[in-house]
Parts: C-alpha cells; structure tokens; sequence
C-alpha cells in the first residue's frame, strides 16, 4: 500500500526494491492483486501489494524497518521512508464460519494463495524483476473479455465474506465489466447476507462506489440483485416514485438521483453522500393533484435531512459527517430562492463550511434534470465577488452581548433577538465599521 501523495513512479521504484531484497534473500516474492489488474489495463499504480512465500520472521529479518500487522494472516508491512507496503505470504483459507474470516490460516503455495481470492482479475502476479506475469485462474483472458468472475465455485466466493458482493458490483462499475452469469445469479440469492457486513464497512464499500466512476450503474446493480434493499432501503424506494414531466423529464426519483450521482463533482466524502440522498425524502412526501394531476413534494429536504440523518448513523458516520451532510440536503433546495435573498441572508448561506459541496450537488442536481445552471452560476459569482475584496463571507458581529450588558439589558431571549437583528443590518451592509455599529446603538433603547 502506499501514501496518495507519492508519485506511481516513486511507488513502483520502492516496490521493486522491496522485491528485489526479498528475491536476493532466496526468497519468491510478486506482485499481486490490483495493481497487476491496474498495470495490465495501463492504469496509474495507487497502491501495490506484495507476496511471498518468505515467512513473516524472514520478511521482518530482511527489512528492519517493518512490523507485523496480521500474525494470523502471515502479512508484515515493511516501510521504505514515507512508503508502506504489505507483504503477505502465500496462504490457504480454512472454512469461514462468520461471512468474513476464515476459522483457520496457514502457510501455503503460489497456487493456494490464487485459489483464496475473489475474482479473477484479482488473482494475477507479476514479477518485476523477470516482467513474468503468473496468471492461474483466468485473470488475463476475463481482462480482455472485460468480466468480473469468481475464482473457483460463486457460491463459496460470496458466501466467505459477503462484502465481496458489493466489490463486485464496484468493480463492474469502476471498468464498465458485465458479471459473469453464474456469479450473477448467486449475487442475487446471498444478497440477504449483505447484512452479514459491518455498518463500518458497508460504508466503506459504498463510499468507494459513490466516488468512482459509474457510480449510477453501481447503484443500479445494486437494485436489480437486491443489495438495496438491504443496505439502503431507502434508496430502493426512490424507484418508481414518479415525478412531473415539466421539472424532471429524465424519469422517476431513482433515476434522476442515480443522474446526479454521475455528475457530482468534485467527488468528495460529503458530496458524493449528499448528492445520494438529497431527494431521499421524495417517497414519503410523493402527493398528486386530485383536480389536476401536478405532482408535488412539499418538504421533501427537511424530511429528506432526517431520513438521511438515521441512514448515517446507521452507517456509523463521523458526527461531523453527519451534521455536514444532512444540513447539504436540508438546504439544497435553497438554491431555488438564491436570487431573491437579501444580502444577510445569501451571505449566511454561501458562507457556510459546506459551501463547495453545496454547491457541487446544486449544479449535478441541475445537471441530471436538464435545468438551467443560472442559479449555480450566481452563487458563484457573489462567491468570487466577496473574495475578489478579501470580505469575510460572515463577519464577526460589530454589536456584543458585552455592549448590551453594558447599557443595562439582561441576558435572555429580547437579548439574543436584538443581536441577530443587529448582526443582519451589518451584514446586509448598514455599517461597515464598529464605530458606525457603535453610533447606531446608542440611539436605541435596550433596557
């Protein structure tokens, strides 16, 4: 594995080295996995994983600088300055009893360590060194075929750890791969052992989906073999929850949201998860004209907020997290008024910390239902106005709870009132200076 902030070239220079030491020791040593699959389809190197048939002791003897992060897995991650890399040996996977780890671990073979993996494109090796590549399962020939398919039986595969089921709806999407047949259908039949997964995870898989390509075509995966319904329920509800032609000719809920999903961005943590869920309130807010027919969604964002609250929770988000995201789907609907707001108004809402990833899922959301993008480009501009004169977007309050004690008003709710008051004339551009703000106040009673 590696730091995102070294180059694929510095990367590739330390594997090798890494490689080379454990091969000048006697030892087999490959690379394997992804970046093997990464290499071959021409993709940059993000990370690279090492195997060998050298024991733990004999990789840790080799590299000084390395510790032992798996014992029972025989894995040891050897640092090359501010590179790190894990470095396995070969290995056979005893009967998982829990849908993730194995009962049992012990040393084994090149050829054992293949048959343990996922999928075929997974289970190549390389060698650096010779440039011999080791391809036991197929890997080379579903490659060119552009497949996902299981090593050995689907069943075993996804029943050994069921969040194998998500990585190959990932995989699929992320290189625009079909899923064999048979590996299809027995997604379908586990998917209930989906819950098997970790909420930590799920979410971890499912953020991995929302930020790489395709991300739509994941999520469409995903209903069709049923995943949703198990990880998301709430996302399965989208679809077939219609919505008017006029504002939405792209289709139902499900399918404008899958749109937006694909034209976030940047793909951020918090946009990407806000960008799924900013209509997640349309199904429980859906109401049709009985005279007219007009479809409707009257408080979808606030209910959408509180809906998509317990979904991050129940994915064990960081509070932060959550506090971020679910205030981006309770205000994304804001953009709507953006041109109407007065000036206290508009400066609160485009300075809030979120800003960017509000405004990255205003624009997708435009973007994945043919509306104009006037409002985005608005909010831009006034964004770039305040910082072309270097203004805070919200400034600090001129006026204290310390200069009304001062004249003798008491704390309480008339306090908190007469200070939001007087924060809104200074943002809205009354005075521009304590002084002035100062000037004003001596002029009111505030007893």
């Amino acid at each position: 594995m590696s730091s995102e902030s070294v180059t694929a070239q510095r990367l590739y220079v330390e594997a090798l080295a890494v490689v080379g030491a454990l091969q000048g020791a006697g030892f087999r040593a490959l690379f394997v996995g992804g970046c093997v699959r990464d290499g071959m389809l021409g993709l940059p190197l993000k990370d690279i994983d090492i195997a060998t048939d050298a024991r733990p002791q004999d990789v840790m003897g080799i590299f000084t600088d390395s510790r032992l992060v798996g014992a029972k897995f025989g894995v040891v991650l050897v640092q090359r300055g501010d590179v790190s890399f894990e470095v396995a040996t070969f290995r056979r996977d005893g009967v998982y009893v829990d849908h993730r780890h194995p009962e049992s671990v012990s040393f084994g073979s090149l050829e054992d360590d293949a048959q343990r993996r996922d999928f075929t494109i997974n289970g190549m090796f390389h060698d650096p060194i010779s440039g011999r590549f080791i391809d036991l399962v197929g890997g080379k020939r579903d490659l060119e075929g552009r497949i996902v398919r299981c090593i050995g039986e689907p069943r075993r595969r996804f029943a050994e750890d069921a969040l194998r089921l998500l990585r190959a709806v990932r995989f699929a999407a992320r290189f625009d791969f079909q899923v064999e047949a048979e590996s299809l259908a027995m997604m379908k039949e586990l998917a209930p052992t989906i819950q098997y997964v970790t909420p930590e995870r799920q979410r971890e898989e499912l953020t991995r989906i929302l930020q790489g390509p395709r991300a739509g075509a994941a999520f469409r995966m995903m209903l069709e073999t049923g995943f949703l319904h198990w990880l998301l329920p709430e996302i399965e509800a989208m679809s077939g929850v219609e919505q008017g032609a006029l504002y939405h000719p792209e289709g139902d809920v499900f399918t404008h949201t899958m749109l937006v999903v694909d034209f976030a961005e940047p793909r951020t943590v918090r946009a990407m998860w806000s960008a799924l869920l900013h209509d997640v309130g349309k199904p429980l807010t859906f109401q049709r004209d009985s005279a007219t027919g007009k479809i409707s969604f009257r408080e979808h964002a606030r209910v959408g907020a509180e809906i998509a609250r317990l979904i991050l929770e129940r994915l064990k988000f960081a509070s932060e997290d959550v506090e971020a995201i679910t205030s981006i789907v309770a205000r994304h609907m804001n953009f709507s008024s953006i041109m109407e707001m007065r000036t206290s108004t508009l400066r609160r809402f485009l300075g809030a910390p979120t800003i960017e990833d509000d405004l990255a899922v205003h624009r997708a959301d435009c973007l994945g239902s043919s509306a104009p993008l006037t409002n985005w480009e608005f909010a831009r501009e006034r964004l770039e106005e305040f910082a072309s004169r270097r203004e805070e977007m919200v400034p600090k309050p001129f006026i204290t709870g310390n200069d009304l004690l001062s004249m003798g008003m008491k704390p309480g709710p008339a306090m908190g009132a007469f200070l939001h008051n007087a924060h809104e004339r200074q943002l809205n551009g009354e005075w521009t200076s304590r002084n002035q703000a100062l000037d004003w106040l001596r002029t009111q009673k505030v007893s």
